[in-house]
């Protein structure tokens, strides 16, 4: 089993920042990839960006040049820096992770960007 404990929502106004972290705890000797989803209300959860093991990373083209994605694979804990933050982003931000196989989930942290 892994757990998964995220940090760092609030809410901020247009144009600041956050960083969101997410620790990972548990059996964690097969990570594969970690990274973040988010969903505002009445839609779907979407990728916002992933790190697999190996470094490769991945953003939706909604927050490229915003979000930055990265890991401290000693502590088994994944960031999100997020600049610029605009209104549209406003969502729940999950934390995920990949392990064996199977995916984890965290529950979920609030972002609010105000105009």
């Amino acid at each position: 089993q892994v757990q998964l404990v995220e940090s760092g929502g609030g809410l901020v106004q247009a144009g600041e920042s956050l960083r969101l972290s997410c620790a990972a705890s548990g059996s964690t000797l097969s990570i594969n990839r970690m990274g973040w989803y988010r969903q505002a209300p009445g839609k779907p959860r979407e990728l916002v960006a992933g790190i697999h093991i190996g470094g490769t990373i991945n953003y939706s083209d909604s927050v490229k040049g915003r979000f930055t994605i990265s890991r401290d694979n000693a502590k088994n804990t994944v960031y999100l820096q997020m600049d610029s933050l605009k209104p549209e982003d406003t969502a729940v931000y999950y934390c995920y992770l990949i392990n064996s196989g199977t995916v984890y989930w965290g529950q979920g942290t609030q972002v609010t960007v105000s105009s």
